[in-house]
């Protein structure tokens, strides 16, 4: 568990434009075929599990997921792993299943937890409405048909500008959803050219993206944070303690923020994951356009290594995190 402060955490340089934020994902829709369905294997349950989901009207339930890698995809229990608070109450900060410790024989098991950033900064809604998409349905149905979960990590602008994808992935129990600000405005500053959130006013960001949730009818929603573009310091963990989440950061950057080679994407993913890793992605047409491609190519690859998917809270119930 980390408890020291951080000053930011990069999703690679790559993927820096200035004053442009990382954008969506997306439900629905159908992949032009679906990777290997995973090996059989027995997973063990997460130790603890997801909170109530939020009533929403009349949701649709996707179609049954398939069976998959990780016993998360199925009807997620009540309660979610989170991680005790740092020093001073300070927000606590998971990066990976730990490598050493937890409980016997689980620190060295072969689980990944593949995570997408749907991406939307509050200025956005005019690029939208003029037709450039932040979502990726091809990519949430590609996960779909090859039985892989996954946590998404939406901001509240995403899910009111994409209701119905919203939904519809927080209804499937293959995935999770949690929260990235309502805004995707920064956390700590300089951060790749975001706009900044003040102290004062983290929280309620963070909380009006739990409203936005709501609103849209998502269920699954887990109480778990990750900050836009990866930055924070020690006043925002300050800041965002009475919002009682969990950070989520990452120990494997995809590269797949405007990149245009989906076989460089998935070669650094392949070559940085190891037992226990999270993987930072993003699920998007207009800034992550080679993910779904680089997805592909990933998953066969790391099922062949002996790996499983899970969800970020399995990897956190499962050995700790650190």
């Amino acid at each position: 568990m980390i408890t020291t402060a951080r000053t930011t955490t990069a999703l690679t340089v790559a993927g820096v434009l200035a004053c442009t934020a990382l954008t969506g994902c997306g439900g629905g829709g159908s992949a032009p075929g679906a990777l290997a369905p995973p090996p059989k294997a027995s997973a063990p349950p997460s130790s603890s599990a997801p909170p109530s989901a939020p009533a929403s009207d009349s949701a649709s339930a996707p179609a049954t997921a398939p069976a998959s890698d990780s016993a998360s995809a199925s009807a997620s229990p009540k309660k979610p792993p989170t991680m005790a608070p740092g020093p001073a109450g300070r927000t606590p900060v998971f990066e990976r299943r730990a490598t050493g410790g937890g409980a016997a024989g689980r620190s060295a098991e072969k689980v990944v937890a593949l995570t997408f950033d749907a991406d939307m900064t509050a200025d956005q809604g005019p690029r939208a409405a003029s037709g450039e998409r932040f979502d990726n349905p091809d990519l949430i149905a590609l996960l779909r048909r090859s039985k892989v979960p996954a946590t998404v990590f939406m901001t509240g602008r995403w899910a009111e500008e994409y209701p119905a994808q919203a939904k519809a992935i927080g209804a499937d129990p293959l995935f999770e959803v949690a929260n990235h600000s309502y805004s995707h405005h920064a956390f700590s500053s300089p951060c790749y050219g975001l706009p900044v959130v003040e102290k004062a006013a983290m929280t309620a960001d963070v909380r009006r993206a739990f409203t936005a949730f709501r609103k849209a009818g998502v269920r699954n929603v887990v109480p778990y944070f990750r900050f836009p573009g990866g930055c924070y310091d020690d006043a925002a963990l300050r800041a965002l303690a009475p919002a009682n989440v969990t950070a989520v950061q990452w120990d494997v950057v995809s590269g797949d923020a405007f990149a245009t080679d989906a076989g460089a994407v998935a070669r650094q993913v392949l070559d940085g994951v190891r037992p226990g890793s999270l993987v930072v992605m993003h699920c998007t047409r207009s800034a992550a356009p080679t993910t779904e491609a680089a997805v592909r190519r990933i998953v066969p690859e790391l099922r062949a290594r002996g790996y499983r998917f899970v969800k970020v809270s399995e990897l956190m119930g499962n050995g700790g995190g650190r």
